[in-house]
Parts: C-alpha cells; sequence; structure tokens
C-alpha cells in the first residue's frame, strides 16, 4: 500500500465516521482489529468494535475536525491528530452524569493497516481533561 493509498484510507476513516455511516466506517477495518481504546483495554474484532460504536453513539455526539494525518514511507502505519467536538448524551458507564454537556478535546491515533485496511487503531486523548470540561 502507498503514502497516498494509506492517507485516503485514514480520511475515509474520519469522513465515514463523522457522516454516521456505520457500516461503510466498519468496511474499512479487518475482521480481526485490534482496537486500543484510551486509557482502557484492548479489544479485538470488527464486531466487538461494532458494539463499541453501538455505546459510543447512545453516550456521545462527536464529529472529528482539522483532522492532519502523517503516514509512513511504505504505508503499513499512519497517525492522526485531530479536535473531538463532541456533546455527552447519556451517563457511560463509571464517568460522570451526562446532562448534554459540550466538550472540545484535541486528540490522536495511531494506525497499521493491512490489505488496504485499517487493522489497529489506538486512540489517545486527555480523560482528565474531558472529565473537567463534563464537570465545569
Amino acid at each position: 500500500m502507498t503514502q497516498a493509498m494509506t492517507r485516503t484510507l485514514i480520511e475515509s476513516y474520519y469522513a465515514t465516521f463523522n457522516a454516521g455511516n456505520r457500516d461503510d466506517f466498519l468496511a474499512l477495518l479487518t475482521d480481526d482489529v485490534i482496537h486500543d481504546i484510551n486509557q482502557g483495554g484492548r479489544e479485538v474484532g470488527k464486531e466487538t468494535f461494532r458494539a463499541f460504536l453501538g455505546r459510543m453513539d447512545r453516550c456521545y455526539k462527536e464529529t472529528i475536525a482539522d483532522i492532519a494525518v502523517m503516514v509512513n514511507e511504505d504505508g503499513t502505519r499512519a497517525a492522526a491528530e485531530f479536535m473531538v467536538h463532541g456533546e455527552y448524551l447519556s451517563t457511560d458507564d463509571g464517568l460522570p452524569e451526562a446532562k448534554g454537556q459540550t466538550y472540545l478535546l484535541p486528540a490522536g491515533a495511531f494506525f497499521s493497516v493491512r490489505d488496504g485496511k485499517v487493522s489497529r487503531i489506538s486512540n489517545y486523548y486527555n480523560l482528565p481533561e474531558w472529565e473537567r470540561q463534563v464537570t465545569a
């Protein structure tokens, strides 16, 4: 896979996420995709990721903006830095009570790419800052 192909894949990843089209979004992932959750565990598999998205869609309304994509020379790895514009819709397990609070967070993600699809996604953001924003 070339750098340009990987850049297009990652741009499509965020465009389909923002559009809310979960089937098109999941089609960009390998069946055995690895998902490293921010300050959490590791989940494996597309169906597990689908369940994660369901929880996210129930608890949060997020748009990813100001995306900068970086790709290594052979196109097997990528990174993205972006801003998360969100609204906390429904209380998520172990987190503060949701009351429709809005938040704006810088975040980053690291990707592995295999056979033209995302095979690993590791997301990072400042959870204490998010908590500060939704409890302020």
